[in-house]
């Protein structure tokens, strides 16, 4: 491979003329062609150049095979005397894009000799041709001053192996790198894009499909319709838009199939693709970024998923998607194309140029293969040689001014186009007023009144809230399992500490297995709370698609999880209370048992507030597993009921007093303890768990006497000797009433998910660093 390359460096540095074309054989236009023809309108010929003023890699004239147009969104007419005359037309929309440069550092793989760094084959193409300074730290460019532009009504596909900087081009597109480190210019209509606008005006489609599974085809839409469109917007015209969306995308024959899941049977995998794009284009973005939307389909479902773009297209939005191996038949549904290499480009242009371009480069593509894969083996082969791709983006520099002076060059294919410019475009706010006149729904948008006027959210606090809630209420009821395992549990747990426990008596041996009963019941409450965990792991990434582009707040998130999540909360805690309380023999009567009841539930609160703040700090369900676990065992030892406080060391006090566990025991022990007239030891029940427990009862008796007559004190076989409020000293549990120990412990679950949310606020910027 290397000697081929390098028989082919000389023309480089020097183009040869091109060959004569071959004259092919012609077609008469399409309809839809002749149409394209008719409906062209003005040209702007400054609009035909970059932001740096050089001529636009998509506006060059370019050869062209036939059956394809020669440049997207251009049209010529032939006429008598054989020349092209071009006709332009008004574009809304225009995004351009130059030298976009994005680096990471490096890890330090290892060091080759003389103390250089070593280097991957596919770093080649970006390195540097100095020696690198040993103690600089390295960095590795993902983007490499890449331009381009994509207009509306087309499909702008970036392709290139595994590696290339397919995704992160989208990502710097969609402004999901931070513009600190991201250098270059990102433009719509000339005008940088700001969060806020494009937040309302775009879509980012992900690479994996994160749904609800649970929810039908018709329920999904219409919940990102609910989310997405204002709500000056009727509920009859928001149903009538997630039924033309449906028509579509193709999904009325499973409108009604649940997405489901490795569990439930749902849609197929194309379909769910479609969904998912279908969620994000519900408010008919005028941008639409997707990342390799046909991953993972076969050929037939991968271009159907063409196929809706191309309709997306066609609406009047702009469609940048990165694609890894298209099929010949997708390929001919592109407008634009740019290979990427290591970050820099090898190609841009129309996909009908790769042929001619790579029969310029020196490898023409065989007539029974592939572009597209001629293409990506070329580059491979490419990045595996010692040159790396440098001649082929050193060839496509070259290739971009000899186009870009062809039109000089009269009498040739691109001197015939040498009037096509780009088409006329419009300030970005008045192409946002008219695109909502033309119909198009920008989420936010007043439709009412100014079309401009785009706000950050497209409903307000309260109307998220209840959309959210029902749509996790849905979820949720679809699968009754979940919650039927957790209720069995609860069951299962306090039955068996019923029977363990059944009937305590008013003794010392009755006041200390309470103890024992009270500390393992309320720490069961936050253990059964662990299941919670996985909640919000999967739909986390559900969470980050639908807020990175301003769906909801959320604030409004974490309240609706909250509100769905409390119900069952109720009904465990019932069912623990009926199961335990009168069993074991619980004091209190009818308060007492509505205490208990209200205790089980502040910890059930609680103990779900932690798990799920935990959740959306820590992404991983097995380390998540573990920190819950680990931190509740804590809690459990610093509770009070293994060493009371009075006993643990001044330096571990204050773990004490964070222990969740502590307060709702507490609280159960003052609810069970602190009432007037219970005893827990009388008489010669004082020598239980002691040596002296296996003296006769006589004995018992003249040693109570003695003491009776030491102390002063008369002491009978029935005089109380420790009391309920005995046992709460003895425990140490004095500092709070059982009211303020419920208090606290609601107020735990309530800083919980305060600080939840502001989990999600960190955790959820969306941008690489």
């Amino acid at each position: 491979m290397a000697p081929a390359v390098q028989d082919r460096l000389p023309f480089l540095a020097s183009p040869p003329a091109p060959p004569p074309p071959v004259r092919e054989r012609g077609r008469n236009p399409s309809l839809a062609e002749m149409l394209r023809l008719v409906g062209a309108a003005t040209v702007d010929p400054a609009a035909a150049a970059d932001d740096d003023g050089s001529p636009s890699v998509f506006s060059l004239p370019l050869p062209t095979t036939p059956g394809h147009d020669a440049v997207a969104g251009g049209a010529g007419a032939v006429n008598g005397a054989g020349a092209t005359a071009i006709i332009g037309r008004t574009v809304h929309f225009r995004l351009a894009f130059s030298s976009l440069t994005y680096s990471v550092r490096a890890k330090q793989r290892g060091r080759g000799p003389a103390g250089l760094p070593l280097q991957r084959r596919s770093d080649r193409v970006t390195a540097a041709a100095a020696v690198p300074d040993a103690h600089a730290p390295r960095t590795r460019a993902l983007l490499d001053g890449v331009s381009g532009e994509a207009r509306e009504g087309e499909i702008l596909a970036v392709m290139g192996a595994s590696g290339s900087g397919k995704s992160t081009l989208i990502d710097a597109l969609a402004n999901r790198i931070s513009r600190d480190v991201l250098k270059g210019a990102v433009t719509l209509n000339g005008e940088p894009l700001t969060g806020t606008v494009l937040k309302s005006i775009s879509a980012y489609v992900m690479q994996d499909d994160l749904l609800f599974p649970m929810l039908t085809v018709t329920e999904t839409l219409s919940f990102a319709a609910e989310f997405r469109l204002p709500r000056a917007l009727s509920p009859a015209k928001k149903r009538a838009r997630v039924q033309a969306l449906i028509d579509q995308l193709g999904l009325r024959d499973a409108a009604n199939t649940i997405i489901g899941d490795e569990g439930h049977r749902g849609v197929s995998g194309g379909e769910r693709r479609r969904v998912s794009i279908g969620t994000d284009i519900i408010h008919d973005p005028i941008l639409l970024f997707l990342d390799e939307p046909t991953s993972g389909l076969d050929s037939t479902s991968a271009f159907m998923v063409v196929k809706v773009l191309r309709r997306i297209a066609e609406s009047g939005s702009i469609v940048i998607t990165s694609i890894h191996q298209p099929s010949q038949r997708i390929l001919g549904l592109l407008d634009r194309l740019i290979l990427l290499s290591g970050g820099r480009t090898v190609f841009s242009g129309p996909p009908s140029a790769l042929l001619s371009y790579f029969a310029e480069f020196g490898f023409p593509v065989p007539d029974d293969e592939n572009r597209a894969e001629f293409a990506l083996d070329l580059i491979r082969e490419f990045e595996s040689s010692p040159t790396g791709t440098k001649p082929l983006v050193d060839f496509h520099r070259a290739w971009q001014q000899m186009h870009a002076r062809s039109p000089g060059q009269q009498g040739s294919a691109a001197a015939d186009q040498s009037s096509l410019v780009a088409p006329t475009t419009m300030s970005l706010k008045e192409a946002i007023s008219a695109s909502i006149s033309r119909g198009k729904l920008v989420s936010g948008s007043d439709v009412a009144g100014e079309a401009a006027s785009v706000h950050t959210y497209a409903n307000p606090f309260w109307v998220e809230m209840k959309v959210l809630t029902k749509r996790s209420a849905i979820n949720t009821r679809r699968m009754p399992e979940l919650f039927l395992i957790r209720l069995a549990a609860v069951v299962v747990t306090g039955a068996i500490l019923a029977t363990v426990f059944f009937r305590l008596d008013q003794s010392p041996k009755g006041a200390r297995e309470r103890l024992g009963f009270f500390a393992f019941a309320m720490s069961t409450m936050f253990y059964t709370c662990a299941d919670a965990l996985p909640v919000f792991l999967n739909e986390r990434y559900v969470f980050l698609r639908e807020t990175a582009y301003g769906a909801y707040r959320r604030a409004s998130y974490v309240l609706s999880n909250a509100i769905v999540s409390f119900p069952p909360l109720v009904v465990l805690s019932l069912a623990f209370a009926f199961t335990t309380f009168f069993a074991v023999g619980l004091a209190g009567g009818v308060p007492g048992f509505a205490f208990y009841t209200l205790a089980i539930l502040a910890s059930f609160w609680a103990g779900s507030g932690f798990v799920t703040f935990l959740s959306g700090v820590i992404p991983h369900v097995m380390i998540g597993y573990t920190v819950v676990v680990a931190i509740l065992a804590y809690f459990l030892l610093f509770s009070g009921f293994f060493i009371n406080r009075d006993s643990i060391p001044a330096y571990w006090i204050w773990f004490h007093y964070l222990s969740l566990i502590k307060y709702p025991f507490e609280g159960v022990l003052q609810n069970e303890f602190a009432r007037s007239g219970e005893c827990f030891a009388r008489g010669a029940q004082i020598f239980d768990n002691s040596p002296l427990a296996v003296l006769p009862d006589a004995v018992k008796a003249r040693v109570l006497a003695s003491i009776s007559s030491a102390l002063g004190v008369g002491i009978g076989a029935d005089t109380c000797v420790v009391t309920g409020r005995g046992v709460l000293h003895e425990v140490a549990v004095t500092q709070l009433g059982k009211w303020e120990c419920l208090l606290v412990t609601m107020a735990w679950g309530f800083l919980f998910r305060i600080l939840f949310y502001f989990s999600l606020v960190l955790g959820s910027k969306n941008k690489r660093r």
